[in-house]
């Protein structure tokens, strides 16, 4: 899809809640019907919210980003309907967008070497990282490699259990665990070093 430069900017200016149901039934059927300006309008909706889940996880290639962005409104435009109009269209997008963005870093994983992890390796760390700024925080998450930024994100900002990361990314729950502690040890360092 075009124009994803201006996505972080919000292009289409119109707030995605304030767009009630049988508004979204509407725009959805024109959508399935396969007229071109609904989906426009329909992307332009929901595709900055999109961009920034995406640029989360894959913040230094904007190209995979875009191909991550395109991949996922292509699946929400064939898959319209799957939607049950039971629970937000905004939710239902953002799981979208969560699977997709999880295939293409499978991919990546499975390219980089990995070792099995024991479960005495998979630790808890809680303790808190609020004396960072949240900007300054997640500058700090992309930094870190592939596997502990996808598990933080998935873990810490998506809320997903380990089991789920582990389906996911097609990990184990431990290792799943392993990459977490990583990335927190990784990030308290930064942050140490960044004070």
């Amino acid at each position: 899809m075009e124009g994803t430069n201006d996505i972080a900017k919000g292009v289409g200016g119109t707030d995605p809640s304030r767009i009630d149901t049988d508004n979204l039934y509407v725009l959805l059927r024109e959508c399935a019907a396969g007229s071109r300006v609904a989906q426009k309008k329909l992307y332009d909706l929901h595709a900055p919210k999109a961009w920034g889940i995406i640029r989360r996880y894959i913040y230094d290639d904007e190209h995979l980003a875009e191909e991550v962005l395109n991949d996922s409104f292509y699946k929400v435009l064939t898959r319209l309907d799957q939607y049950s109009f039971q629970g937000a269209f905004e939710g239902w997008i953002r799981r979208i967008v969560i699977n997709t963005i999880t295939d293409h870093l499978r991919k990546k994983l499975a390219e980089a070497p990995r070792r099995e992890v024991q479960p005495a390796d998979a630790f808890s760390a809680d303790e808190p990282v609020s004396m960072i700024a949240h900007k300054q925080l997640l500058e700090l998450i992309q930094t870190l490699p592939d596997g502990q930024r996808t598990v933080f994100n998935l873990h810490v900002i998506e809320n997903y259990a380990h089991k789920e990361i582990g389906e996911l990314l097609g990990i184990s729950e431990t290792n799943s665990r392993w990459y977490l502690n990583d990335a927190r040890r990784r990030l308290k360092e930064k942050i140490k070093f960044h004070q």
